[in-house]
């Protein structure tokens, strides 16, 4: 499908993806695919307060029909979920089923957050002093400012947005400068919701397409009470301390370096499916992709050899092709840095089975890879770093307890995996002298997590939760209300005052 037939299938004119200054490859062949207009300093102002005048609009209205818009939004995203999957590949080089997938990911939060804005609940609290009540109340908090990253460049948006809409928040999104145009196919299916909806305040939803520095208004104005930032643990650490010193709020999901454990017992068929997947999906560049294999050394030298032969026929090709299980890498940085990375390894022991340029005679702007396998005889520093590319780290391990400080012994925390039948295992693995992950999973791999869970990890990860469970929390503020229904006033903890 061609950029044209992709913007006719959304419903956008012919020139929607071919005004502005930013250029926009495809990095499946480097081709240019369209001009985006970027934000000015002054652009982003004006649309921060545009933002706090939709939410002063959007937090009167009842939580459940601020779950119809949602609704509509799912909708429109089911209608258009093969072109906006197709173009996710087109701008991304993820998988076409990669891309499709990543558009249901936008339709279950959608479905989710409808449920959830039926379900805002707070608590009712006894209270010490007779003829009182205490209740708990949330209340919408205000503009919320998302910034998304290259590799998942519309889910995260829906992670976010979906929740903070029924919560009663406006959102103004700063997505990837390397993956513009699906914002704005996202934002052009909002609008159509929108108008379906009626009611809708205008700037409900923006988007700015800018660099860092121009974002860096959002991050330090006052009125943006939340900034939910998906990204490196690099960019959490220059952004974090500005909010906090404003007081603003983060949910901030950061680096991963994610392990998996496979023991004696496991399925070693299961495992070497859920490793594969984990460490080559969407060429290493997701957050959950599988860094670090620790395999029991008397299975290693069998398991090892199975995984070489796996790896030995994947299909590494254009990711519109049926038989392609991977595509290219985001760019020439993001291959530089795999490239460094490997003689790292090299130099510090590790034996490389892979890796590589591929199929640059036939995209010479394309950055296709083949898949490393690095053994290696412990966790040196490069081990603990994480490198956005399929690069899996493998290691032997005697006992369990090693195992788990292995897993553990990294800055990153976000997911985790065991392989095993073992059940004292796997409750050890879960529990709290196990994964410090904010995911530990079992018999699964470290990558394909559900909406239905709050999605984040833990230590340089970053802390913060998206998407399920209870997050919708933190797109909320909290009141606590306590009514004397009496004609007494006692106060709390027996205290006595009495005045006259």
């Amino acid at each position: 499908m061609k950029i044209e037939d992709i913007s006719k299938s959304l419903g956008l004119d012919s020139k929607a993806f071919d005004r502005g200054d930013l250029i926009v490859k495809s990095p499946i062949d480097g081709s240019v695919i369209g001009r985006v207009q970027q934000a000015t300093s002054k652009d982003v102002s004006r649309k921060i307060t545009q933002a706090v005048d939709a939410f002063h609009h959007w937090r009167e209205v009842p939580a459940p029909r601020r779950g119809e818009l949602v609704r509509l939004l799912g909708e429109e995203l089911r209608s258009h979920k093969d072109a906006l999957g197709h173009l996710v590949t087109l701008e991304n080089g993820k998988l076409l089923q990669e891309g499709l997938g990543e558009v249901q990911e936008m339709i279950d939060i959608c479905d989710f957050a409808v449920g959830l804005s039926r379900q805002l609940y707070g608590l009712t609290i006894t209270s010490e002093r007779p003829g009182h009540h205490m209740r708990e109340n949330w209340h919408p908090l205000g503009p919320v400012g998302v910034i998304s990253a290259f590799n998942f460049p519309v889910a995260v948006w829906s992670w976010n947005s979906a929740i903070a809409f029924v919560c009663g928040d406006s959102v103004l999104w700063k997505p990837s400068d390397k993956t513009p145009m699906t914002a704005l196919a996202c934002q052009h299916l909002f609008e159509r919701a929108a108008a379906k909806f009626g009611d809708a305040p205008d700037h409900l939803s923006q988007i700015m397409v800018c660099g860092r520095k121009i974002a860096q208004a959002m991050i330090d104005d006052p009125r943006m009470p939340l900034i939910s930032a998906t990204g490196s643990t690099a960019m959490g650490r220059a952004i974090a301390p500005r909010i906090a010193e404003r007081f603003g709020r983060t949910i901030l999901e950061l680096g991963g370096n994610n392990a998996i454990i496979v023991a004696p017992s496991a399925d070693l068929d299961l495992a070497i499916r859920g490793t594969v997947f984990g460490a080559v999906g969407t060429c290493g560049q997701r957050c959950t992709s599988t860094r670090r294999l620790i395999v029991q050394g008397s299975i290693y030298d069998d398991f090892i050899s199975r995984l070489k032969k796996a790896y030995a026929s994947i299909p590494v090709g254009n990711p519109f092709e049926d038989s392609v299980l991977v595509g290219p890498l985001i760019d020439q940085t993001a291959f530089k840095g795999m490239e460094a990375a490997l003689e790292k390894a090299k130099e510090a022991g590790g034996v490389i089975w892979g890796g590589g340029r591929v199929l640059d005679n036939k995209y010479p702007d394309g950055f296709y890879v083949q898949p490393a396998i690095v053994e290696m005889s412990g966790q040196v520093d490069i081990v603990r770093e994480e490198t956005f590319a399929p690069i899996l780290y493998v290691m032997k391990y005697d006992d369990f307890e090693e195992a788990i400080a292995i897993q553990n012994g990294v800055p990153q925390g976000l997911s985790s995996s065991i392989f095993t039948n073992d059940v004292r295992e796997a409750e050890k693995f879960t529990s709290t002298a196990g994964s410090d992950c904010g995911i530990a999973n079992v018999n699964i791999g470290t990558s394909g997590a559900e909406i239905g869970g709050a999605f984040g990890g833990e230590k340089e990860t970053g802390g913060g939760r998206e998407s399920g469970s209870d997050s919708w929390k933190a797109y909320m503020r909290r009141s606590t209300s306590t009514v004397n229904y009496s004609n007494q006033l006692p106060l709390a903890q027996g205290i006595e005052f009495d005045v006259g």
